[in-house]
């Protein structure tokens, strides 16, 4: 998760500077914590404060509230991260020391976190220079006949009454000549995909389309994602499979499933909670999801937005059904581990308001190497070969914006 060591946010004050100080992006070599959806973009340098979370995560997101609480001044300080997809392992996420924040109405503004007493001007970020690759290999890590037969695999097991279903992820591998930056694929992740949530957090970079859950105020809303298909670039193509998705009884049953868990998730939070109808199909780059909007009034007192992130995840779209038995099939047939790829990546204040994505559609980059998953939820009907397509089809894109040569 970094080599940022744990600095504790005690002693350090906040302050907001209105306006349009700072770039519109962040540049080239910078090391960087960011997160943008449709309605607010955050991006921000340095480390305040690094606040860890002991394992397992999700019994410890207290700490985090205290951290941001002992941040003193007149801004809202925000720690920015992304979570292990592992329940049971340590987590961390860091408050930048600059933040710029835009939102889509038009509201920009900068927090700077420093110790007391130290300037509070907003220093531009200290970029290194990047180089253009010249070169670069991709390969899957585990080969794609041995990743088919633990699809087939999972699949008997599903037939025997094991369990309803459960998401296989594989890995690629790209190796560049030249270090990879995170800044750069970022900005270039939102250009690409400018309604998805594009996110970097010590070089976990990537543009979900899926928004596990935010909250603002008493406002709670989750849009999970669950049947895909793949997309032609075609649009009467595209319309027909977009039908045909929506008819589609295995896909239908797949995605209640995963509403079904969100919902209940989140029903105890809640005075009001409800979900849309019929699902709709939101187009995600070169594949398409049937998605549902939840949404609801969180009841008093209102939860943070972590604690609505540790009741959720993982969801049956990254993890199976029933959870148990599916992640325990997981961890069995995937034969890497997933770090914080389908994770919760995303952000908090201190007032509890944030937006958690799922962490897909991701990659790490560590220096000249970069690892990419791709998962696909196998059940009953599942055939491997069409689901080594539908992963070669979800890694494409982002494949697409690492290599450019």
């Amino acid at each position: 998760m970094g080599e940022h060591p744990a600095v504790p946010a005690t002693g350090l004050r906040a302050r907001r500077h209105e306006g349009p100080e700072g770039p519109p992006s962040p540049p080239p070599g910078v090391g960087l914590w960011a997160f943008a959806s449709p309605r607010r973009v955050l991006w921000g340098t340095g480390a305040a404060a690094v606040i860890d979370i002991p394992a397992p995560w999700p019994d410890h997101i207290g700490l985090v509230a205290t951290a941001l609480a002992d941040i003193g001044g007149d801004g809202t300080p925000v720690a920015l991260g992304a979570l292990p997809y592992d329940r049971g392992a340590p987590a961390r996420l860091t408050v930048p020391e600059v933040l710029h924040t835009s939102t889509a109405d038009g509201e920009r503004w900068t927090t700077v976190v420093r110790p007391a007493g130290a300037p509070t001007a907003v220093d531009p970020p200290a970029a290194r220079p990047v180089g253009d690759p010249t070169e670069m290999t991709v390969r899957a890590v585990i080969p794609s006949a041995e990743w088919c037969r633990a699809v087939a695999t999972a699949r008997d097991r599903i037939r025997d009454g094991e369990l309803t279903k459960v998401v296989l992820a594989r890995e690629l591998e790209v190796v560049s000549d030249v270090e990879l930056d995170a800044a750069t694929l970022w900005n270039r992740l939102r250009q690409v995909h400018p309604s998805a949530y594009t996110f970097a957090a010590d070089g976990f970079v990537g543009s979900s389309p899926e928004l596990l859950v935010s909250r603002v105020g008493s406002t709670v809303r989750a849009q999970p994602m669950a049947g895909t298909t793949v997309r032609t670039g075609h649009p009467e193509v595209d319309q027909r499979r977009a039908g045909e998705l929506l008819g589609s009884e295995k896909n239908r049953a797949e995605h209640q499933i995963t509403i079904d868990a969100v919902h209940d998730g989140l029903l105890d939070w809640c005075s009001y909670l409800d979900a849309e109808p019929s699902p709709s199909v939101v187009a995600a780059g070169p594949v398409q999801h049937l998605a549902t909007l939840v949404e609801g009034r969180l009841g008093s007192p209102e939860p943070s937005v972590l604690e609505l992130v540790a009741a959720l995840h993982p969801t049956p779209a990254v993890g199976g059904h029933p959870t148990a038995e599916a992640l325990a099939v997981q961890a069995e047939l995937e034969g890497v581990g997933r770090g914080r790829y389908a994770g919760p990546v995303g952000w908090v204040d201190r007032s509890g308001n944030g937006a958690f994505a799922v962490g897909i559609r991701s990659v790490q980059l560590e220096g000249t190497r970069a690892g990419l998953f791709a998962g696909v939820g196998v059940v009953a009907d599942s055939e491997p070969e069409a689901e080594l397509e539908e992963t070669r089809a979800k890694a494409q894109a982002l494949l697409g914006t690492i290599v450019r040569l």
